[in-house]
């Protein structure tokens, strides 16, 4: 055991003295090979191993006026073949302008030699030209030549203006400076004064300036919605509409007789129906027709609607009352209803009626519409919340706006002398 110890640290000393060959087994293992090997291959002397000497690369300097190509450095003697093999010469520099210089899309990635010989070179200014311009042929004109040219413009101009003038003269044409173009102002028309009812009437008298006789129209804005209520009714004016009305009478038997007497200008029973169902045509303004009749009238009612001629017992044109009903329309019996728009538009009169008339025919008409208020408004006031505004006209003239109070005024002195 002491034996062991002894020879692995002997080997252990010697392994850290000196490197060993791979060539050559250590000492130790030598001691371990038999004296008769020791013999026959007696061992050689060890080779000793000289450090190698690394010296530094060093490029020449770039020549400065000659731009011929650097010769190449020669290896110094005391340098090992492994130096001289590490040590590259710098490449060649061709000038740029050289004939025999790639171009710039066959030209190779510079090297690091190169970039350093661009680095170090003299930086070159740009050279600019100044532009060339090609002389005109009146450049080479001569003075006097120019001058007479500048006389036969000056002469030209003169010319012109003179035929200028005189054309201007002759047709009248004056010079008007043009303003520069701006953008127009919209004018807003601005609101009729709110007139008395008395002097609106006037108004449209001194407006209505057509041959024929024109009617005086009233149009009413109601504050009421369309869809949810409908302001209709009839009337019969004080002083009639002046307007002539043509009546067709429905009627059989001694109603149809009746109907003839009181001044019907059409009447009729089935064989009217059946006319008007294979005609379609009926030229009147407004139809009646009796009790009897009336469930006769379904084969024609889609025409008679689309005219506003269907008999209605609400307004009063479905009754056997053929005298009674004949002589109101006769006196200046109307209808009136509430269009989509919340409007209500009715004939009250012609021009040729006295202001007097006109206004008791509004006053009646008001009362009327009042009576047809429906119920539910949530205003107190009979006007407040019902009737936004009132406008008078005639058929072919402007309109004018009328104040509440005066349309109050003439309905309260209507109820007065004509309702007792």
């Amino acid at each position: 055991m002491a034996a062991l110890k002894l020879l692995f640290s002997s080997a252990r000393r010697h392994c850290l003295s000196k490197p060993h060959s791979h060539l050559h087994p250590p000492p130790f293992l030598r001691s371990l090979t038999s004296e008769s090997d020791q013999n026959q291959h007696p061992s050689p002397e060890p080779l000793i191993r000289q450090p190698v000497s690394i010296e530094t690369v060093s490029y020449a300097p770039k020549p400065k006026e000659d731009s011929s190509p650097e010769p190449e450095p020669e290896p110094e003697p005391h340098a090992t073949p492994q130096s001289a093999q590490t040590q590259f010469p710098p490449p060649p520099r061709r000038p740029l302008d050289s004939p025999d210089s790639p171009g710039p899309e066959t030209r190779s990635a510079w090297t690091r030699e190169d970039a350093r010989f661009v680095k170090e070179g003299p930086s070159i200014a740009p050279v600019s030209y100044p532009s060339r311009v090609a002389p005109l042929p009146e450049d080479k004109v001569s003075e006097e030549a120019g001058d007479e040219r500048e006389e036969e413009l000056e002469k030209e101009k003169q010319t012109i203006e003179a035929e200028t003038r005189t054309k201007r003269r002759v047709f009248r044409v004056e010079d008007v400076a043009i303003p520069f173009p701006t953008f127009l102002k919209v004018e807003k028309k601005e609101r009729k004064p709110i007139l008395d009812l008395m002097e609106a009437i006037r108004q449209v008298k001194a407006t209505a300036e057509c041959k024929f006789d024109e009617t005086v129209e009233a149009h009413v804005q109601l504050g009421i919605d369309a869809k949810r209520n409908a302001v209709r009714g009839n009337m019969t004016l004080p002083h009639g509409s002046g307007k002539v009305v043509r009546v067709a009478f429905f009627a059989e038997g001694a109603d149809a007789d009746e109907a003839r007497a009181a001044g019907a200008d059409i009447v009729g029973g089935v064989d009217l129906v059946e006319e008007i169902a294979s005609s379609r045509k009926l030229n009147v303004d407004k139809c009646f027709a009796t009790n009897e009749m009336v469930m006769r009238l379904a084969k024609i009612a889609r025409i008679l609607r689309e005219r506003g001629l269907m008999p209605d017992r609400k307004l009063g044109t479905v009754t056997n009352d053929i005298v009674g009903a004949l002589q109101k329309v006769r006196q200046g019996h109307i209808e009136y209803k509430m269009d989509r728009t919340s409007i209500v538009h009715v004939g009250l009169g012609k021009v040729n009626f006295t202001e007097e008339y006109l206004r008791e025919n509004v006053g009646a008409f008001m009362s009327s519409l009042l009576l047809a208020k429906p119920t539910g408004l949530k205003k107190s006031s009979k006007y407040a919340g019902y009737i936004n505004s009132f406008h008078i006209c005639s058929t072919m003239g402007s309109a004018f706006p009328v104040s509440i109070q005066s349309l109050s005024k003439a309905a309260d002195n209507y109820n007065k002398m004509h309702l007792k």
